[in-house]
């Protein structure tokens, strides 16, 4: 691997020479952060011959197609004149898999106002496009709706057959039926129905379906069963099942070359994820691939790719919910050799960081990327030719070609953004009141351009409540817009986050706006004390589950914030929740996890000034719910702002216009208002 190692270095200079800032760095424009990104969604065709991505053009976005030994030369440009283009990929060589979205007003009774999302599938030139699955015509406005709103899932692009791949259908009587799919006449065949309650399908190397997830409803509860499908029979046979209520997890997360040997994901009798191989016929449970101290191991990367004889089915490396979310240890001697010609040529150095185990209180220190780091997006079976992205809290993502020996950089997709200017991220713990250990994001905003802290800060609780922030690029421009606003920004991982292990994930249910929301107001008290934070000038910020947040904070008393800004927040916990569970499994699984505050019942007497916004084509959080909470919120003296966005639903904004609106609404009130003053 000599090689490698001699071309890398070679571009270390080109690339590393980057001009040092001479001048505090300057803050983004609002437009600047609100635009589409310059370049985004890059893909590389299998054979390594071809690049594609979304390239921006003000309010419009094109697909991008390039050869890769020829990246000097203009690319093929695809339009759209209706829909946008959300993201591309490529399925086979000559094929790509495309998914656009547009508003979508339904009218029955009442209007529904929505967005239609599709998949298409198209040529390197966009001359033909197709969809996937041919639906029956809808018989009624409920199915016109739930068709314009659902399309079929890509299962397995199927790396071996140069014609064929698996999706999975997920409307009307066939919902969850897997289709093969020929692209030269786009006719299909169903290869496997599937029951109401099969939750997903994971093939093995030849693209066989050969494990499947179930979701049902037993004497003991809610359950997830794991079945193998039997070789000589066809029959599928449950091999693992995993009660919800005790958070116990087990998932097939692949295969080796050897199709009677699975990988098994499972957290049982554990607080978080080994993987471990699994001998399908003897059902027993073999060596453990790999687990991690602090995070849930979550994947094995294999190379799928049979031209690439006796390296198919090889074990490159494996993945774990680490600061990143998908983290990757190399364990290939290739992939290793250029693993590390990689981060020297990108300058990627890594520093010491203190982990802590929320689930014992376990601390060590270990080496971290924290600034920067990188994601293999694409690769051919040789790994002459690998696609990647490198990007950082601060980083907005850039994305490099390494093609024969060479490290080229093919795009940053805002390259007009001072990345000095969104301050420094990175990952602490602090001490709920209980005791237990709560991890967090933190960024402080830059010294340079802010002057030394304690600052004006944020806390910015994430949605869900069972997900999880990382320590990647903000695409919502929520963190980027405040720490470049002089803003210290605390993203806590509360009680019910998930990723972070069993203890932490269950010790939220049946918490919220309680202990869950203590967790917040304890990450606030901890930027006072650690000289980050004013006191007297914190506010909080969420959208979503992180709305709910900041409603509880402005309802909540003896706060520490100034004020709060609820984005699609919930508002009404009980009215919400029957309108999700409304099957026995979700029942079982989730609703009563749901218990605590309803802020909608103390709207009257909020004890802080408040900003809502809401979209008004919000499916997901219907925008009653912020309309209940302000019309009763106004009644409580407290000074109230309140916006609708048209055309918004429940993320991303349809047009860059939405999106800057969105995010002044959030620069303004924090700067100007805030109760009177701003933040």
């Amino acid at each position: 691997m000599k090689w490698i190692f001699a071309a890398l270095s070679l571009a270390v200079a080109a690339l590393a020479a980057q001009p040092a800032h001479a001048a505090p760095p300057k803050a983004p424009t609002v437009e600047q952060l609100a635009a589409f990104p310059a370049f985004s969604s890059f893909t590389l065709s299998p054979d390594g011959r071809h690049i594609a991505a979304l390239r921006a053009d003000g309010e419009d976005r094109y697909i991008a197609v390039w050869q890769a030994d020829s990246l000097d030369q203009a690319p093929t440009l695809i339009g759209s004149d209706k829909m946008k283009f959300t993201g591309v990929t490529f399925i086979k060589n000559d094929r790509l898999a495309v998914s656009l979205w547009q508003p979508y007003d339904l009218r029955t009774d009442r209007v529904t106002r929505t967005f239609l999302s599709k998949l298409m599938i198209t040529d390197l030139a966009g001359r033909e496009w197709k969809e996937p699955l041919t639906l029956p015509r809808a018989n009624t406005r409920e199915e016109q709706l739930a068709q314009a709103r659902t399309s079929p899932t890509v299962l397995d692009r199927l790396a071996n057959d140069p014609h064929h791949i698996l999706v999975i259908n997920n409307i009307g009587a066939s919902a969850g039926d897997v289709f093969r799919v020929d692209l030269r006449d786009m006719s299909s065949s169903r290869i496997q129905m599937s029951g109401e309650n099969v939750a997903g399908y994971v093939t093995d190397l030849d693209g066989e379906l050969r494990a499947r997830l179930q979701a049902n409803v037993d004497g003991t509860g809610a359950y997830i069963a794991a079945e193998f499908r039997n070789l000589q029979n066809g029959a599928w046979e449950e091999h693992f099942r995993s009660y919800v209520k005790d958070r116990d997890q087990t998932q097939i997360v692949g295969f080796s070359d050897d199709p009677n040997i699975a990988f098994v994901q499972s957290n049982v009798g554990e607080d978080k994820s080994s993987i471990y191989e699994y001998d399908i016929a003897a059902r027993q449970r073999k060596e453990v691939l790999f687990q991690h101290r602090f995070f849930n191991a979550n994947r094995v990367l294999v190379n799928p790719y049979r031209s690439a004889g006796d390296r198919f089915g090889r074990i490159l490396g494996v993945g774990y919910e680490g600061p990143r979310g998908d983290d990757v240890e190399w364990t290939d001697p290739t992939l290793r050799a250029l693993d590390a010609g990689l981060r020297q040529a990108l300058g990627i150095a890594s520093r010491q960081v203190s982990l802590v185990d929320p689930a014992t209180g376990d601390r060590a220190g270990v080496d971290y990327p924290v600034e920067k780091d990188y994601r293999i997006l694409g690769f051919t079976p040789d790994f002459s030719t690998v696609l990647l992205s490198l990007d950082g809290a601060s980083v907005p993502p850039e994305y490099y070609l390494f093609r024969n020996g060479t490290l080229s950089l093919l795009a940053k997709t805002y390259p007009e953004i001072d990345s000095g200017a969104l301050g420094i991220t990175e990952l602490v713990y602090y001490k709920a009141r209980d005791g237990l250990d709560i991890p967090a994001f933190l960024t402080r905003p830059n010294e340079s351009m802010c002057g030394k802290g304690p600052w004006p800060a944020v806390v910015h609780p994430h949605g869900g409540p069972w997900a999880r922030d990382t320590m990647d690029f903000d695409g919502s421009m929520w963190v980027p817009l405040m720490a470049s606003r002089c803003m210290a920004v605390l993203r806590p991982q509360f009680r019910g986050s998930d990723g972070w292990g069993r203890k932490l994930w269950m010790a939220g249910d049946m918490e919220w706006g309680q202990k869950m929301q203590d967790d917040k107001d304890d990450g606030a008290r901890w930027l006072i004390d650690q000289g980050i934070a004013q006191e007297g000038r914190i506010a909080m910020f969420g959208f979503s589950y992180g709305g709910y947040s900041a409603f509880a904070a402005a309802v909540r008393p003896h706060g520490l914030y100034k004020c709060s800004i609820a984005g699609a927040g919930v508002s009404d916990i009980g009215r919400i929740w029957a309108r999700f569970y409304t099957n026995p499994f979700f029942r079982q699984a989730q609703e009563h996890t749901v218990k605590g505050l309803s802020p909608l019942s103390a709207a009257a007497d909020i004890k802080i000034p408040l900003m809502v916004y809401h979209g008004v084509r919000d499916q997901t959080v219907p925008v009653e719910q912020s309309q209940w909470f302000v019309s009763r919120a106004k009644a409580s003296g407290q000074p109230v702002v309140y916006h609708e966005i048209e055309d918004y639903g429940h993320g991303p904004a349809w047009t860059r216009a939405i999106m800057g609106r969105q995010l002044r609404y959030i620069e303004d009130y924090l700067l100007n208002d805030c109760g009177g003053s701003g933040l």
